[in-house]
Formats: C-alpha cells, structure tokens, sequence
C-alpha cells in the first residue's frame, strides 16, 4: 500500500506557506531572524509545536510568520515546499499564502516576484505546478479584508486562483468580509474560505450564504447538521480535510472519531490535504496512508480520494485530464 500511495499522482489543495516549512528550514530562519520567540534548537522547536489547542497553534503560527522577513525567506520556503511535495508525488498544488503577514517587511512588487519566481523554479526543479490562494487572515479582523483584496487585484501573481479566509474562526464571522469575496469573484477569483474547523455548521453556512464558497477549508462540522451534509453534497460543494492537523489542533479528540468517512460515505466530496505540513510533522502521503490505516479504504477509495481532488482544483485542463489517466491506469495494474 505504501507503494501504491507513493505512486499515486496527486494535487494538494490545503496547505499554509508558513505552516510548510520543515523543521531545519524553521532552524535556519529562526537563526537568521533571532528574537521571535521561535526556538533555535531541533528538540526545543518539535517541543514548541506541540499544541494545546487551536488558540496555542495560532499563536505559536504567528511567531513562525514573524521570521519570514524577505522575498529571499519567501523563496527558501517555497522551494522547500516543492521539494516536499514531489517527495509525495504532487503534482499541483493551490498554496495559501497571507499577504498582510509579509507584506509588513516586504514590498509589494518584490513579493509578486518572488511569487513568480518561485513558480517558474517549482516547475523545473521538482515538477510542481503552484498556483496561489490569497487568504485573508481573521486574526487581524475586518480591517485584513480590503486591505489583502487590493494587494491581489493591483499584483496579482502568476498563478492566482481564490481568496481564502483563514485565522481563527471564534468571533470572525464569515459576513464580515462579504464585499471582498463578492468583488474577488467578479475578477474571476474564487472563492475559498476556512469555515467549521473549531466553531459549529452556522460558520458554513455563513461561508455557503454570506461569502458563496466553491470550496471549503476544513468544514468537518459539517457532520453535526445532517441538512448542510446533504447540501454540501447535492451542490458538490468539496471540503479540503486535513485529519493530523485536525488531531494536533484538537479539533478532533481521536483520529478513530474524525467525520472524513461519514462525509465521504454521504456523497460529500472530501479532498485530503496537510494544512501545515511542518508544524504537524505530516506528509500528504501520511495522510493517504491514514486513510488505509484508519479507516481502512482501499486501493480504489484512495484513488477516488485522489480524483476527488483533480476535480476539485482549478489547474488547467490538460493537467487534470493527465492525472485523471494516471490515476486510473494506477487500479489496472
């Protein structure tokens, strides 16, 4: 099974810039940047991503943000990230990244380069096509939406696909970003918010109502309202599941307990991804493997899983009908 999942083509549709970096890139940039409150030493780092709660990652996300200081850090991070990826057999990869974290010490035309940079040495290193979903962070409140919004439609990168909406979800209702989302979509951006990680199915339902979600970060709360199970399924409406995050976060009390079988099992289409790769000490392969491990799906479950996610992305045609193939020539042998 393990060389079955290795050889599986994938795209990853929920995952972090930050939250990727693994733990000798962490090292390197926290030597780098000093001061941050982000541990110098390998043990003192891995003790440091242990989380109590969701509230303790956020915090301790914030301070891994803070070391991100230049175009150059954004790079480092980015090719690690590819590097990462290949290593799991993605092939596409729709990456979040939070304007209003790096634009703090970094231009706004140098971080539309290096984005582009990083794009165009992803594909010819490590054959990793990257696309971006701009997300708006809830910890800053209403004020991050016009300002991330005019960042994207004034040095709109290479790539561009959505904005998103990530950070903490308690006391962030989804209505407030509203104008954004509906002025992103009329520039053709789509809409990808975070909803029912930590709070209930009424922060989906403002995700569905308030902001029209394509696609939903998380939103396994989903399975506390038969009602929103059946809508996200009649209207296809893909939630991205990333179950060793939603564990080390505690959002879930124990893997054996997580809703991705039940959504999967109700027509709901449930797209795995890592979320933040190096702080949860995970692979998408990892998850895949979980899958089997866990919930026991086999060869051909793990392949609609993978499906599941081609569809759900938006890389061009001729790439998912490649990976389509590639899939499906997987279960023939």
């Amino acid at each position: 099974m393990k060389d079955f999942v290795s050889a599986l083509p994938k795209v990853e549709l929920h995952v972090h810039l930050v939250g990727s970096a693994s733990i000798p890139t962490v090292l390197e940039l926290a030597r780098r940047h000093p001061g941050h409150g982000v541990p110098t030493e390998e043990q003192a780092l891995r003790d440091f991503y242990e989380f109590s709660d969701f509230a303790h990652f956020i915090d301790n996300y914030v301070k891994v943000d803070s070391l991100v200081q230049t175009g150059e850090d954004v790079l480092a991070l980015l090719l690690g990230l590819a590097k990462d990826q290949a290593a799991s057999n993605i092939r596409y990869s729709e990456v979040t990244v939070t304007p209003t974290a790096h634009l703090k010490r970094i231009e706004p035309d140098e971080l539309t380069e290096t984005l582009n940079k990083a794009r165009e040495l992803a594909r010819q290193q490590h054959n990793v096509e990257f696309a971006w979903v701009f997300d708006i962070d809830g910890n800053l409140g209403k004020e991050a939406g016009p300002v991330t919004l005019d960042w994207v439609l004034k040095h709109r990168p290479q790539g561009t696909v959505g904005l998103g909406l990530g950070g903490p979800e308690i006391g962030v209702p989804r209505e407030w970003f509203r104008e954004q989302f509906a002025v992103a979509a009329d520039n053709g951006l789509r809409c990808l918010p975070h909803a029912g990680e930590t709070t209930g199915p009424q922060t989906i339902w403002g995700a569905i109502n308030e902001l029209h979600a394509e696609r939903i970060g998380h939103g396994i709360s989903a399975i506390k309202d038969i009602r929103l199970v059946n809508f996200l399924a009649e209207h296809q409406i893909p939630l991205e599941v990333n179950p060793t995050s939603n564990i080390r976060t505690k959002a879930v009390d124990a893997i054996e307990n997580h809703p991705l079988p039940k959504l999967v099992a109700a027509g709901v289409p449930v797209v795995l991804g890592t979320d933040d790769p190096g702080m949860f000490h995970t692979t998408l392969n990892d998850e895949y493997l979980l899958c089997h491990e866990v919930f026991n799906y086999d060869r051909t479950q793990l392949a609609e899983l993978a499906s599941t996610a081609v569809a759900a992305s938006y890389a061009p045609d001729e790439l998912k009908n490649t990976l389509f193939s590639e899939i499906n020539a997987l279960l023939v042998v």
